[in-house]
């Protein structure tokens, strides 16, 4: 029997949480207001006005799996800063190296030692030879876009429907009544998204063929497994044939791994056997420090370096003045030595399954028309029967007012999950008494509900 959520009760659930919220939260709230005289909207990025409650909470301090916020709550970060803290917070190797490099200094618009370290570890790690730094995973794809572009000499690039690569102008874009328009919400697009950008659904290997037929797309931009419209898993050997078609029509594949490296020590690429001819990555790599990098394969690194003068190699669009600099480089040095490594995946994986597993449970106890979905250490529910295949068939099962519920619910109970869909990375701080506290939660959250 297929349990049904009553929508008067849904409302009366969650208004009874955004009270909970506000009585335990007075100091953050005080901050909020404050903050409304000097950030625009109360916070320092706009989308921070999107976390379920009135105000988004105000941390005070965080040590590997928890965080406190400025009331004295303590919560288990099962967000990890939407990946960014995926190592958990301060990891005392990562802590050193960064302190150690901060009194020796943070960038000097030259290399250090810690760069050949890195990018021979990324070289193990994805199997692309050459790499680059930048600040952000944003950053990284819009260099590798550019290059693709120049090598190419084509002018689109390709996304799949209700993909996020970062705040990257050419993938705000989305399908309506088949055609390329403006995703909703993208502010002030600098050209029409139809005259940069091709989108097609993930999985629809017709799709994709087609628009990729005419030979005027210079790369295919693709996280392996979409991860920002909930975890959307490729159909079987769906990358071997996104690889031959690529390949065939001279078309750049580029595999977007920030989020997907929860799979492994070199993310999905490595996990698959993956052949990209570009690799981009931010976020977890440097425990929080501002670090990003993109890697070539051979013969795109041969054409990069053929067709860039080195009189012009400083006004092209590609750098910036801080990408590089020795703290990056020294955090993201410790990180993958010490932090984001197999050892750490050996951890964090089983503790996701433990997750699925709990979660599971309840969804099929409580006769819920609910999945569960995992990739590597990343794991979400989503309120739908059966897996999307597709950005589309994701976005159209969104509940906007069940996912604040459950969002606000596990807050106040002192977990905090990622925002705007309710998914849980797993650190290598993380311990199997705090999955099974979640599940708990979960239950009390469900049972409020239906019983």
């Amino acid at each position: 029997m297929i349990t049904t959520i009553e929508r008067s009760r849904l409302q009366q659930c969650l208004a009874q949480e955004e009270a909970r919220f506000l009585a335990t939260h007075p100091r953050s709230k005080a901050l909020f207001e404050r903050a409304q005289a000097s950030l625009l909207s109360g916070v320092p990025m706009n989308w921070m006005v999107r976390w379920a409650g009135a105000f988004p909470v105000f941390v005070e301090q965080a040590s590997g799996a928890y965080f406190t916020d400025v009331d004295g709550n303590r919560y288990l970060d099962l967000c990890l800063g939407d990946t960014g803290a995926m190592t958990g917070h301060a990891p005392p190797a990562a802590v050193e190296a960064i302190s150690a490099q901060l009194r020796r200094g943070v960038t000097f618009m030259l290399p250090t030692e810690n760069a050949l370290w890195v990018g021979e570890e990324l070289k193990r790690r994805f199997g692309l030879p050459y790499w680059q730094m930048a600040l952000t995973a944003t950053d990284a794809n819009r260099f590798s876009i550019r290059l693709a572009r120049h090598i190419t000499r084509r002018p689109f690039v390709l996304v799949y429907n209700w993909c996020y690569h970062g705040t990257v102008d050419e993938t705000f874009a989305t399908l309506k009544d088949g055609s390329v328009v403006a995703r909703k919400g993208n502010i002030g697009p600098a050209v029409a998204l139809a005259d940069t950008t091709k989108v097609v659904e993930f999985n629809d290997l017709a799709a994709l063929e087609a628009a990729l037929a005419p030979g005027d797309v210079a790369c295919v931009l693709a996280e392996p497994v979409m991860t920002n419209i909930g975890i959307v898993h490729p159909d079987p050997g769906y990358h071997a044939a996104l690889r031959e078609l690529t390949r065939r029509t001279g078309t750049l594949l580029i595999i977007y791994e920030t989020h997907t490296i929860c799979a492994g020590e070199g993310g999905y690429t490595r996990a698959h056997q993956l052949e990209p001819d570009m690799l981009t990555i931010g976020k977890p790599i440097a425990s929080g420090i501002p670090a990003a990098v993109y890697g070539f394969g051979a013969e795109v690194a041969e054409r990069v370096k053929a067709s860039i003068s080195v009189d012009e190699a400083d006004t092209g669009g590609i750098g910036g003045t801080l990408a590089g600099n020795a703290l990056s480089l020294a955090a993201m040095r410790a990180t993958l030595e010490h932090v984001l490594t197999a050892r750490a995946f050996a951890v964090t994986i089983p503790l996701a399954e433990r997750f699925c597993a709990g979660v599971e449970a309840v969804i099929a106890e409580k006769g819920l028309p609910w999945h569960v979905t995992r990739l590597g250490c990343r794991a979400e529910y989503w309120f739908c029967p059966q897996p999307p295949r597709n950005g589309g068939e994701a976005a159209a099962a969104i509940d906007g007012e069940l996912d604040r519920y459950m969002h606000l619910a596990a807050l106040n109970r002192g977990i905090l999950m990622t925002p705007f869909h309710n998914m849980a990375l797993i650190s290598p701080a993380t311990t199997a008494a705090d999955i099974d506290y979640h599940t708990r939660v979960f239950r009390q959250s469900v049972e409020a509900l239906v019983g």
